[in-house]
């Protein structure tokens, strides 16, 4: 529906940048939620677990409790995201050893060590996925004079990291369908994968600074454990790309989890079921 409803409809996000943005809207989507999985009908009230950024704020954490309550959820737990996607990711966060895990989200990144089941420490940097789709958008609309939606902007940033990790791409281009400014038309235009390059870099330097912030902050101990097992990348914006360019700028070995969309779900799935 993005980019395509007519002006009485609006397409509405309870969250920007990991934290509550809309009341109406999440209170919507929650009690929706609610009836799609217990019925209309419930004897009480569930016990529910919600992730939350490691950095947000008392206010924050209080207004989504809120909106929990507003439609009838009163055991609500707020857990970190990051410990949240270590457990969807079956790291070791449990255990007394450092774990590094850099959470990608569509509006928030955030570098944490874990230990014992809790943070040592975490970064967050407020910027994620959708902030480069806008990022890849902006630049076709200043260096060609090109508007693209959002769904097209996601849709070259996932090409363009998938044409990248074939080493025979070389000068490829990615094809791109939007509306041209010189001629107020519907047209296509090729986008060279390396003029790409500079607005992805641009992207991944600012998570780059994070984990290295919070590697030079790590405790010796909690270091050595870190270069032994390494950085785990999760979420739906952990791509090849900032893969390498946290391992080159680290020196430590960086893998991205296995299906790292669903890592925070399925972890608050796993934490859920141990607390019952």
């Amino acid at each position: 529906m993005v980019d395509r409803t007519p002006p009485h409809l609006d397409v509405k996000r309870p969250l920007i940048r990991g934290v509550l943005q809309d009341i109406e809207t999440a209170r919507a989507l929650l009690d929706h939620a609610m009836k799609r999985a217990l019925g209309t009908r419930r004897l009480r009230s569930p016990a529910v677990m919600m992730g939350v950024p490691a950095d947000a704020t008392l206010a924050e954490r209080d207004a989504l409790i809120a909106v929990a309550r507003d439609v009838g959820l009163r055991r609500v737990r707020l857990v970190p995201e990051p410990l949240a996607a270590a457990a969807g990711a079956e790291l070791p966060y449990d255990r007394p050893g450092g774990t590094m895990i850099v959470e990608c989200g569509a509006g928030t990144t955030e570098v944490a060590v874990l230990s014992l089941s809790g943070l040592c420490l975490s970064r967050s940097v407020r910027t994620g996925g959708a902030a480069l789709d806008q990022a890849i958008a902006d630049h076709l609309h200043a260096q060609h004079k090109f508007l693209v939606g959002e769904q097209t902007a996601e849709r070259i940033k996932l090409e363009h990291v998938a044409r990248r990790d074939d080493a025979a791409a070389g000068g490829a281009t990615v094809l791109a369908k939007g509306l041209s400014l010189t001629s107020r038309r519907p047209a296509t235009i090729e986008v060279a994968l390396a003029e790409l390059d500079e607005v992805v870099d641009r992207h991944a330097t600012l998570i780059v600074t994070a984990v290295l912030d919070a590697l030079n902050a790590t405790p010796p101990e909690l270091s050595q454990d870190i270069h032994d097992r390494g950085i785990v990348l999760t979420g739906g914006a952990a791509t090849s790309w900032i893969r390498r360019r946290v391992s080159e700028a680290s020196g430590v070995r960086v893998s991205i989890a296995e299906a790292p969309l669903h890592c925070v779900a399925r972890g608050l799935q796993h934490l859920l079921c141990a607390a019952a």
